[in-house]
């Protein structure tokens, strides 16, 4: 059994998530109490060409682990070479094989869900990455429960994935067809459970300890994959944890606090090196400032200013003028101040 799950621990993993799970959140969440990091996912064929923008995601800091590197592809050969390029490179903790992803342009590249519905291309893929990479490090796979309503086979495809060499299983409570809407089926994660003797990971509507807690409680998974939640609010891991320790939920987040955290990730990504330019980095940091905003007053308002920010220091500006007014609760401007 994988570490992490051994000594009755039940793992709270921070889900991978395109153009998220950067090397930068990671540290954050980590920091905030995730146990087990998986990356972005990347291209095999990026891996074996040795594409130094695809090589950039696999990236991650010794405080990480454990940490797994997420590949997909739909040709078993290629991606079993890629995870030896990996393993040569990073040495990760376990190989996660990406059978989930619904974005389009994946599917369409056959990788991703678009497996869920070939059961037999999925195998190879499976097999050939646990038999390539051997006992160098486990490997584990992710999927959704389906594709669509019509062909919800999770708890079949797990039993395929563990006859595979499969060391441990996500599963999203999810159909590809469903995407991120409608309500995660924990009942389906369920049964899974029950068809395998390796570990399952829940993922899907996991927002507080108290979400944490009735799916320890009223399912077999051996630990939960939050996502969404965290990008939000990445102290979920260690409020999470409070509640299962205390059965309290803490107090939230001041909004100060939060600020510093927004500000230390802008910093943080500049620093990196990933980005030929500040600008570049404030950019990228967009889409993520824009879920910080959902958990602060005057979202909206921050959503409008955050769309067009290109350095830190107007970072900076937008926070010290936001703090400043918050007491009053004095709407914003809509847009920067001209000076």
């Amino acid at each position: 059994m994988l570490p992490w799950f051994q000594n009755g621990q039940f793992p709270l993993y921070l889900a991978p998530m395109a153009g998220v799970t950067d090397l930068v959140f990671r540290r954050i969440c980590k920091e905030l109490g995730a146990d087990v990091m998986v990356t972005e996912f990347v291209s095999a064929e990026g891996i074996i060409q040795a594409d130094e923008r695809t090589r950039v995601y696999t990236e991650f800091e010794e405080t990480q682990r454990p940490v797994g590197v997420q590949l997909f592809g739909a040709d078993g050969p290629r991606m079993a070479e890629a995870a030896k390029k990996i393993i040569d490179w990073k040495q990760p903790d376990f190989i996660d094989i990406n059978f989930g992803c619904p974005v389009k342009k994946v599917v369409s590249r056959n990788g991703g869900s678009s497996l869920l519905k070939d059961c037999p291309v999925l195998a190879e893929v499976a097999s050939s990455i646990a038999k390539g990479v051997g006992d160098q490090v486990p490997v584990t796979a992710k999927i959704r429960i389906g594709w669509d309503q019509s062909l919800i086979n999770a708890p079949e495809v797990c039993h395929i994935l563990e006859d595979c060499g499969m060391q441990a299983i996500a599963i999203h409570g999810r159909t590809r067809a469903q995407g991120y809407s409608g309500e995660a089926d924990w009942e389906v994660i369920d049964e899974c459970t029950s068809k395998v003797t390796v570990p399952v990971i829940g993922n899907g509507d996991i927002e507080t300890g108290q979400d944490v807690e009735i799916r320890r409680n009223t399912t077999g998974v051996s630990g939960v994959m939050i996502g969404r939640a965290a990008m939000q609010y990445p102290w979920v891991f260690r409020d999470a944890k409070h509640y299962l320790e205390t059965g309290e939920h803490p107090a939230p987040v001041p909004v100060e606090e939060r600020w510093e955290l927004i500000l230390r990730h802008s910093q943080m990504l500049n620093e990196w090196g990933k980005f030929p330019t500040e600008k570049h980095a404030m950019q990228s940091l967009r889409s993520r400032l824009m879920a910080y905003s959902k958990g602060l007053p005057q979202g909206k308002l921050l959503r409008s200013r955050f769309s067009t920010v290109s350095s830190i220091a107007e970072l900076e500006d937008i926070a010290s003028e936001y703090l400043n007014r918050l007491p009053e609760r004095v709407p914003l401007p809509s847009t920067p101040a001209i000076s």
